[in-house]
């Protein structure tokens, strides 16, 4: 499997399907991510991470714009759009307005697993009715 399909099945499996727990499939023990210039390091935070996320908007569906991988496939890059459901994102009111926020993720992938991944968002938005 490319690094990008890797990628791809990454999104779909965990964020798309809600399942935290899918990530032992993707990301040995020691995985980081690095979220816009904060470490969350380990395997286990990563999962607690993403729950938490979940939690605050829980109908999120994420939807890779592109993706790039370099030749060796050792880094893969993605735009993405994030939409669902506002439940506390970023520790705000649990308004249950819809909303929407893009984003840039890079990935650190070895011998079919994902490394690291540095990730930079942009601000939410709530999205009219």
């Amino acid at each position: 499997m490319r690094s990008s399909e890797l990628v791809q099945a990454f999104w779909d499996q965990v964020w798309n399907a809600h399942d935290a727990e899918a990530v032992d499939r993707f990301v040995p023990e020691d995985f980081v991510i690095t979220n816009a210039g904060h470490d969350i390091v380990g395997r286990t935070a990563f999962k607690a991470w993403i729950a938490a996320f979940l939690a605050e908007v829980p109908d999120l569906h994420l939807q890779a714009v592109e993706t790039f991988e370099n030749a060796d496939g050792s880094r893969v890059a993605s735009r993405f759009r994030i939409t669902g459901t506002n439940q506390g994102y970023l520790h705000t009111a649990a308004i249950g307005a819809p909303i929407q926020f893009t984003g840039t993720a890079v990935w650190e992938v070895r011998d079919g697993k994902l490394l690291h991944n540095w990730v930079e968002r942009s601000t939410a938005v709530e999205v009219p009715a």
